[in-house]
C-alpha cells in the first residue's frame, strides 16, 4: 500500500496555522484581565446601587432611632397621666352621687365620706393599705398596681403576691394579664385602717 506525502507547502502551512493559534490563544489569556466584560460592568453597576441602597437603609434606621428615642422621652414625662385623669374623673364621679344621694334623701348621710387626703397619706404610710383602698371598689391588674404605686414591676409583683398569700387579695387567672379585687378579710383591714390610722 502506498502513502501519499503531501506537499511541503501543505505541512509548513499547517504546522504554521498550529504555531498561529498557539500564539493567539497565548495572547488572549495575557490580555484577558485588563479586558472588562459587560457582565463584569453589569457587577461592578449593580455593586454600587447595592451600597447606595444600604446607605439609604442605614440612615432611614438611624432617623427611626431618633424618633423612637423621642417618643420614649416624651412618654416618660409623665406615664401616668391617662391613669390619673381616669382616677379623678373616678373621684368626682362619686363625689357627685354622693351629693345627688344626699339632697334626695337629706336623713341619709353617709358617716365616712371617702375623700382623697385619706388616700394620699395611705400611699404615703403603707402600700400596703393603699393598694387595698384602691382595689377597694374596682379589680385592677398589676401594671395599674404599679402605675399608681410609682413603683418597679418587681416590687408591686412581690406585694400583689404577699397580699394573696395572705388572703387579703384574690386574683382573677381568667383574665390575661391577672386582675386583682380584694377579699372580705382585706375590707376588714382597709376599714380597721380607716378607723385607727395607726395600725399597719
Amino acid at each position: 500500500m502506498l502513502i501519499e506525502i503531501p506537499d511541503p507547502e501543505v505541512i509548513l502551512s499547517v504546522i504554521l496555522a498550529f504555531i498561529v493559534g498557539l500564539g493567539g490563544l497565548y495572547g488572549y489569556y495575557k490580555i484577558r484581565p485588563f479586558i472588562k466584560s459587560k457582565s463584569e460592568m453589569v457587577d461592578t453597576s449593580q455593586s454600587e446601587r447595592l451600597e447606595y441602597y444600604e446607605r439609604q437603609l442605614i440612615d432611614m434606621k438611624i432617623r427611626l432611632d431618633a424618633l423612637e428615642i423621642q417618643g420614649i422621652e416624651q412618654k416618660t414625662e409623665d406615664p401616668n397621666l391617662e391613669l390619673k385623669q381616669f382616677l379623678e374623673k373616678l373621684a368626682k364621679n362619686e363625689v357627685q352621687e354622693k351629693e345627688v344621694v344626699t339632697s334626695q334623701e337629706p336623713e341619709k348621710v353617709p358617716e365616712k365620706p371617702v375623700s382623697t387626703p385619706k388616700i394620699t397619706n395611705i400611699e404615703h404610710t403603707n402600700p400596703t393599705n393603699y393598694v387595698l383602698h384602691l382595689i377597694t371598689n374596682k379589680a385592677m391588674t398589676s401594671r395599674d398596681i404599679q402605675i399608681t404605686l410609682k413603683k418597679s414591676r418587681e416590687h408591686t409583683s412581690r406585694l400583689m403576691k404577699k397580699l394573696f398569700e395572705e388572703g387579703l387579695v384574690q386574683r382573677n387567672t381568667e383574665s390575661k394579664p391577672y386582675t386583682y379585687s380584694i377579699t372580705e378579710k382585706g375590707i376588714a383591714k382597709v376599714g380597721e385602717v380607716e378607723t385607727n390610722p395607726t395600725v399597719a
